[in-house]
């Protein structure tokens, strides 16, 4: 068995498709639609992020605004930023490029956030609404990941997924969102994380197998079921080179699997963007 590739792409490029129609429909009726980002030190892979969703922005007409918070700088300076977006009209949503420094608390600066301007869907009023399951702004990397089921036809209502790792930007929300009541989810989800004794006791379980850890090839082919969908959501970098969670050896075993590249980064500027354009929309409605 060799596994079908759940390219990222093509699932980034239709939600990008409808959102620059709907940003195009705010600015014929004169609305132009702003995300802002919050980089916070000089760590090149950050960087790169920040500059690959403000070329996504580019593309779809959303107009960027960006503020460097150094290195040195101190708590201060960082919720002066997050104050200035709160009070930028041209702001739709913005986000806080995460991780941050250590000396940073970003907790603290994304309480501070206005969360009609979440738009990276992380901030304790969103994450309520995930819970409440009432409409918001859906954390991005799991609404991409749903978001990618949805795409290829992959059923996910009552089946088995498992997900590894528990953190607050994607393995506890996707766990929310994927075992909530609507489209595209209504799964029994299990939780496990590297505390749990014998992982593979439960991934060797999944029909849908996601991997949230950031610990390259944790991942590997004695944990997968045969036929199973394996999603590496948690990635890390040697160097210049990103390293999967999810081993390549894993495609012999898998049906459908995402890429070493081109995986589920693509959707989650995506979904980004989506949530940058609801939030105007929202705002515009009053």
């Amino acid at each position: 068995m060799t596994a079908q590739l759940l390219a990222g792409g093509p699932v980034a490029e239709a939600v990008l498709a409808d959102v620059a129609t709907r940003v195009t429909a705010l600015r014929d009726a004169g609305r132009r639609v702003g995300l802002g980002t919050i980089l916070v030190g000089d760590d090149p892979a950050s960087a790169g992020y920040v500059r690959k969703k403000h070329e996504a922005c580019e593309r779809v007409g959303i107009d960027s605004h960006h503020i460097d918070v150094p290195a040195d700088g101190t708590q201060a300076d960082l919720l002066a930023a997050v104050e200035r977006f709160n009070r930028d009209p041209a702001v739709d949503a913005f986000l806080i490029q995460y991780p941050t420094p250590p000396q940073f608390d970003f907790n603290a600066a994304l309480a501070a956030m206005d969360p009609v301007k979440d738009a990276d869907g992380l901030h304790p009023v969103s994450l309520g609404k995930l819970v409440l399951q009432e409409d918001g702004p859906v954390p991005a990397t799991p609404a991409g990941i749903r978001e990618m089921l949805l795409h290829y036809g992959i059923e996910v209502e009552g089946r088995h997924v498992v997900v590894i790792g528990r953190g607050p930007t994607l393995g506890r929300p996707l766990a929310l969102l994927l075992s909530a009541k609507r489209p595209g989810a209504n799964a029994a989800v299990t939780v496990v994380h590297t505390g749990v004794p014998d992982m593979a006791a439960y991934t060797r379980e999944a029909d849908i197998l996601v991997s949230a850890v950031g610990r390259p090839s944790i991942v590997t082919p004695d944990m997968v079921r045969p036929g199973a969908v394996v999603v590496s959501g948690g990635v890390s970098w040697e160097g210049r080179r990103l390293l999967p969670d999810v081993d390549e050896s894993v495609a012999e075993v898998a049906s459908w699997i995402t890429p070493r590249l081109g995986g589920v980064g693509p959707t989650t500027v995506a979904m980004l963007l989506r949530n940058t354009v609801e939030a105007a929309e929202r705002a515009v409605k009053g």
